[in-house]
C-alpha cells in the first residue's frame, strides 16, 4: 500500500453495490491516491462477478471485502456496518461512491471529530452538468433554511458501535445514521464551510431519483407540509385568476432564498453566481413529486431494488425509545471470513 508522511489516523469506509463498471478506472485512481492518506475499506455488495473485478483491480491497494449479514434491505447501510465494525481506527469517514475528497477535507472533517461524534461536511457537484446544476437548488435551498445532507459523513467509530449501528429498513439512511447518533447521546457537527467534491450522476439516474427523493422528505414533517402545500395553494390562485402572479413571486422568493443558500458559510467559493437560478425549477419538480411520494406511501412504500421501503426514516424520539443493543467491533480473529460472510482481500 502507498505510504505517505502526511498519512491520517482515519478509516475511509466505502460502501459500494454496482452493476455497470464503466467508473472503475476513474473510482481506481481516486482509491490509489487516497491510501496514501489513509485506511481504506471497500465494503462490496456487487454481484460475485463483479467482485471479483473489482478483488483483482484492488489488491494490494485496499481493504476489500463483502458486507456481513445486516437485517434489512438497504444494502448501503450493511455495508456501512461492516465497515465501521471492522475499521482499524477510532475517526472513521463514510462516502459514497461519487464522493471525491483531498487531503485538506479529509483533515478537516476528522479534526472536528474532536468536538462531536458525528460531521456532515458539505458536497458541490464538479463537473456541473445541467441536471447537477438543477439539484443544486436544492442544495442552496437546504443551506438557507436548515443543512445539506452530504454523500458523506465523518464520525466517532466508538460512538457508532455504542449506538448499535442503525436501520436498514429506511430508505433515508444519511438521516436516520444522523439521528441514530443523536438520539443515543452523540453530538452532531454540521460543517457547512467544509466543501467536498461529488462526482454527479447520469442524467437518467438523477431523472430516476426524483420522486425517491421526494419521498426523502416523509421524514421531515414540516418540509412535507410545505411542499405538499404549494400545489393547492397554486390551484387556489390559478382558480383566482392570479396564477401569474403567483408563480411570479414564488421564483422571486426561492432565487431569494437559494442566493442565501449560496452566500452561506462561504459557499460563493464553490457555487457559481448562476446557481440559484435553477432553485425554481428544483421547486417545481418537488411540488409534483412529492403528491406522487405520498400516493406511494399510501400504496406501501417506495419501490426499491425489487421490493418497497415505507419508511423514510424515525424520528429522534423513536429511536431513543427503541435503543439498540451495542455493536463488537469485527478483526481479523473475530470470524470475519468464511461463514460470517467476510471474504477480506487485504492490502
Amino acid at each position: 500500500m502507498p505510504t505517505d508522511d502526511r498519512r491520517l489516523e482515519v478509516e475511509y469506509v466505502l460502501p459500494l453495490r454496482w452493476s455497470d463498471d464503466t467508473p472503475l478506472a476513474e473510482l481506481t485512481d481516486y482509491l490509489t491516491e487516497l491510501s496514501a492518506w489513509v485506511d481504506v475499506t471497500v465494503v462490496d455488495g456487487s454481484a460475485p462477478e463483479v467482485f471479483d473485478r473489482h478483488a483483482s483491480r484492488w489488491r494490494g491497494l485496499v481493504r476489500h471485502v463483502p458486507p456481513a449479514p445486516w437485517p434489512g434491505r438497504n444494502g448501503k447501510v450493511a455495508g456501512v456496518v461492516t465497515g465501521v465494525r471492522l475499521a482499524r481506527h477510532e475517526q472513521v469517514v463514510i462516502a459514497d461512491d461519487d464522493v471525491r475528497y483531498d487531503l485538506a477535507g479529509l483533515a478537516a472533517v476528522t479534526d472536528l471529530l474532536h468536538e462531536a461524534d458525528l460531521v456532515r461536511p458539505q458536497n458541490f457537484f464538479d463537473p456541473s452538468p445541467w441536471h447537477a446544476r438543477w439539484d443544486t437548488g436544492r442544495t442552496l435551498l437546504n443551506r438557507a433554511v436548515a443543512s445539506d445532507y452530504p454523500g458523506t459523513f465523518a464520525l466517532r467509530r466508538s460512538t457508532f458501535l455504542a449506538a448499535g449501528g442503525y436501520d436498514g429498513d429506511v430508505l433515508f439512511e444519511n438521516l436516520e445514521l444522523s439521528r441514530t447518533i443523536r438520539a443515543a447521546g452523540g453530538r452532531e457537527l454540521c460543517a457547512e464551510s467544509v466543501f467536498v467534491v461529488r462526482r454527479p450522476p447520469t442524467a437518467g439516474h438523477f431523472l430516476r431519483q426524483r420522486v425517491r427523493q421526494a419521498y426523502d422528505d416523509l421524514a421531515q414533517p414540516a418540509r412535507l407540509v410545505v411542499e405538499a402545500s404549494l400545489l393547492p395553494t397554486l390551484a387556489t390562485m390559478a382558480a383566482r385568476g392570479r396564477l401569474g402572479w403567483a408563480v411570479a413571486g414564488t421564483m422571486a422568493v426561492t432565487v431569494g432564498l437559494a442566493e442565501v443558500g449560496r452566500r452561506a458559510a462561504g459557499g460563493r467559493r464553490v457555487f457559481p453566481a448562476t446557481a440559484p437560478m435553477w432553485a425554481p425549477l428544483w421547486l417545481a419538480e418537488r411540488t409534483a413529486c412529492i403528491w406522487l411520494a405520498l400516493g406511494y406511501r399510501a400504496a406501501g412504500g417506495v419501490p426499491y431494488a425489487g421490493q418497497r421501503l415505507a419508511t423514510a426514516a424515525h424520528s429522534v424520539r423513536h429511536l431513543r425509545r427503541h435503543p439498540r443493543p451495542p455493536l463488537q467491533p469485527l478483526g481479523p480473529g473475530d470470524g470475519t471470513t468464511g461463514a460470517a460472510g467476510l471474504r477480506a482481500v487485504t492490502g
